[in-house]
This record gives structure tokens, sequence and C-alpha cells, in this order.
């Protein structure tokens, strides 16, 4: 149930010179402290209706990591009034589907229903926000259910496992490097009174942002959230904890993660990067340009076209950059050598193309279409309402605004060949980094090599 981002690129037409095709959007704030945001799009007789609560795997006890994963699925267990299940199978019965998502920062639940079917969506929502009710019979089962969730998801698959490892071994203090699956240790302990507890600490209209996105019209929306969400009372346990900062990294790290069921090896590293700061985006829209010209493109990019078309050493190479989290981002970098090229040496390259291109400079024509393409792709987002009713509210989890959201666009515009060298200075320092080896035992290499 995990929130899954992806990106293209595409080349602007003139017609998208700005993004006047972006529809209406307002922002309403409840008595109660309840957020309410209404995005109309009248094309289609549909709407998406999304609660966002602020809290996540970031914000869970020392000792339960997984329980607010385990909690989104025992939201699906019933309330005081509707029966374990009854959420899902009337949204099923109105033709509709619904899900929920968790990350580090917030948790989320929508569901995508025909447009009159909008007030029985928030209805129901509001009361498992605060009526939601299990029993032992119902909590011990969904706990066999998220430990087998992490053995497919995670357990099973070595590139999510050596994901898993990298970010444990670049957060030395802060939550983020403990998995929003959790650890099994942990995740085999939790109970349904655990969940609950962090429920009744989290869970409440001030702590909440509800996104209603399609055929509405906002006054009649906004009537409906203040119908059913404004009575609802604030949630007086919901404090804002201040979560460990990380400590100055002063050395690089490194791992090497050896399984036999690597198929193609490969160097990976993380650096930890700034965020998307509310009020000024120009640093983080900087970081994504940089991103996108070092490894957005699998033909054009400087790593691909250096590593794979140019010296032929590389089956691939990448860059990216996620900025969008509370407290820290993080931009990555990596390649899969070709066969006969070791780890050592597609790291060793990695680094000599990285200072080339700092050295160098940024090449005119390739950044200004790196910037149309970004910029597609940001205008035909606009195009999905609920990938668009998820920028809203993944930006206002973490912090950013509506503004911020409509600004995100001027923002990479706004970026120069000078700021991109500029962000790539500042933030590939080895020493806020981890450098990982995802490869098959030594042993395993050794025959191949004999063969």
């Amino acid at each position: 149930m995990f929130a899954r981002h992806l990106a293209f690129a595409a080349f602007l037409p003139l017609a998208f010179a700005t993004p006047a095709q972006a529809e209406p959007v307002s922002h309403h704030v409840l008595d109660n402290g309840m957020e309410v945001v209404i995005i109309e799009d009248r094309r289609a007789p549909v709407v998406v209706n999304m609660v966002w609560y602020r809290a996540g795997a970031a914000d869970e006890p020392p000792g339960q990591s997984g329980i607010a994963h385990f909690l989104e699925h025992l939201m699906f267990k019933g309330t005081e009034t509707m029966a374990p299940g009854e959420l899902s199978a009337v949204v099923e019965a109105n033709g509709g589907r619904d899900n929920a998502f968790v990350s580090w920062d917030y948790t989320g639940f929508f569901q995508r229903v025909a447009a009159d079917r909008l007030e029985l969506m928030i209805e129901m929502e509001a009361d498992r926000m605060v009526n939601l009710s299990f029993t032992e019979a119902e909590w011990l089962p969904e706990r066999d259910v998220i430990l087998e969730e992490r053995g497919q998801v995670l357990e099973s698959r070595v590139g999510a496992q050596f994901n898993e490892a990298m970010l444990a071994a670049l957060y030395k203090e802060h939550p983020y490097g403990v998995p929003i699956l959790g650890w099994r240790h942990d995740m085999e302990q939790l109970t349904g009174e655990m969940a609950m507890e962090f429920y009744r600490a989290h869970y409440g209209p001030n702590n909440a942002i509800a996104v209603i996105a399609g055929d509405v019209d906002t006054d009649e929306a906004l009537a409906l959230a203040e119908a059913h969400y404004g009575p609802l009372p604030p949630n007086p346990n919901i404090v804002r904890v201040p979560r460990p900062s990380e400590p100055p990294h002063l050395a690089a790290r490194r791992l090497v993660f050896e399984d036999t069921r690597v198929g193609t090896p490969y160097v990976s590293r993380m650096y930890l990067a700034p965020v998307r700061q509310s009020g000024d985006q120009s640093e983080a829209a900087a970081l994504q340009m940089l991103a996108a010209l070092l490894g957005g493109s699998s033909t054009t990019s400087v790593l691909e076209r250096r590593l794979n078309f140019e010296e032929g050493i590389a089956l691939s190479a990448w860059a990216g950059y996620n900025g969008l989290a509370r407290d820290y981002g993080v931009f990555n970098i990596g390649m899969a050598p070709v066969d006969g090229v070791s780890l050592e040496e597609g790291e060793a390259a990695l680094d000599r193309v990285i200072a080339a291109f700092l050295e160098e400079g940024v090449d005119q024509e390739q950044f200004e279409r790196v910037r149309r393409q970004l910029r597609a792709s940001e205008i035909f987002a606009l195009d999905d309402t609920q990938r668009r009713a998820r920028q809203f509210g993944i930006a206002l989890s973490v912090g950013l605004t509506i503004d911020d959201v409509t600004g995100w666009i001027d923002a990479l515009e706004a970026v120069t060949p000078e700021d991109v060298i500029a962000a790539g200075e500042m933030l590939l320092d080895k020493r806020a980094s981890v450098t990982g080896f995802l490869t098959t035992p030594e042993t395993e290499q050794a025959a191949e090599l004999s063969q």
C-alpha cells in the first residue's frame, strides 16, 4: 500500500507556454483545524476523495516500527457503526475503488467514485476518523498480513533489501532510516492496543487534510466537508513532537550487500539533501534539474551518454532527487557495469564523470531540453485528477502550501545553469553519503570467472 512516484520526459509544445489550463484550487480551514483542498475538474462525472494525516512511520514510538502501517490496515476494520470491511464494500457496491498508503511523514486514504457519491465517502471517512473500533480477532490476523507483506514486498526482493540497508546506513539518528513497513522483529510484537494508542495520538481533524478533486462545485463540496468533518472535535492529544536531527556527517559510509539472487550487480550512492522549502523552492528546483541532467534520460543524460554510449562500460546509469519530505531529502546516483567491469571501476567512473560535469559546466542546449522536459511533465500532471490531488496532499502533509505546489513549475523555470553547478558542488560531498555495492557472494563471482 505504498505510494510510488514516476516521472516522464516529453517536449513541450508552444501551446503549453503557461499552466493556464489548471483547474481552480481552493484551500479552507474548518473551525476544528481540519484543512480542506478542493480542485474542480468538470471533464468527467468522477471525484477523488482523500484524507491525509500528518503522521507516518517517522512518528512511531521506539520499538514499534511498522505501527503506522499496521494502523493503516486496521482503519478498514470498522467503527462503532460500520462492520469490518464495510467501507470498502460500500465503495465497490457504488462502482468505485479505494485504497490507502503510508510514508514516513503521512498516511493517506482515498476513494475514486462517481461524483454523486461524494457525500457518502465523506461521511464514512469522518466516521472512521474518530470512531475506529476493532477486536483482537480482527487485529491479530492482520498482523500476520503485514508480516506477509514485508516478506513479499521487501524480503523476497534483493533490491528492496539493499535499499533498506542503504537508508539505515544513511541516517544515523533520524527515523527515516527505519523502514516504513517496520523491522520484522518489531512487527511481530505489535498489538491492537499499540495501534489504538497511535490512532489516539495522531488521528483527528486537527491533524488531517481532506483533498476533494473532480466533478464538484467548490461551495457544495465545502458544505459537505463542513457538515461531516466540521462537527468532529479536535483531538487534544495531538502535539507536534520534534523528531531527532541528524548529527553532522563527517565520514563517508560504505556497505557491501551480497546475495545469490543478484542478477545484475550495481553500485548505488545516496546523499542527504535539502527538502523543498515553503516560500523558497529555488534550491530544490536546482537539485531537480541536476538529477534530470545527470540521469533523467536513458539516451541523453550525462551519465548515460558518457558511461553507456561513449565508454560502453555501463548497462545503465541513473540519478534522482526526492525533496518532498518534512525533514530530509535524498539524492541518489548509481550505475550497473557491463560484464568485465568491477563495481569499484564503476564507482570510479561515476565520480570521474560527475567531477568533469561540475568542472566543465552545463551544456546550454542540453539544459534547455531538460528544462522543457521537466516543465512538460509537471504540466501534463495537471491532466490527471488523482495525481494532482496527491500533489497537494503530499505537499501540505510535509509543510508546503498551495502556492508552493502551483509555483513549482515557475521555480523550475527560474533555475540557471550556474544554479545547477552550485547545487552539485554543495550536495555531492561524500562525507554526507552512503555508497553501496549490490553483488553476488565472492565465492560465486570467483566460480563464474573461472568458467
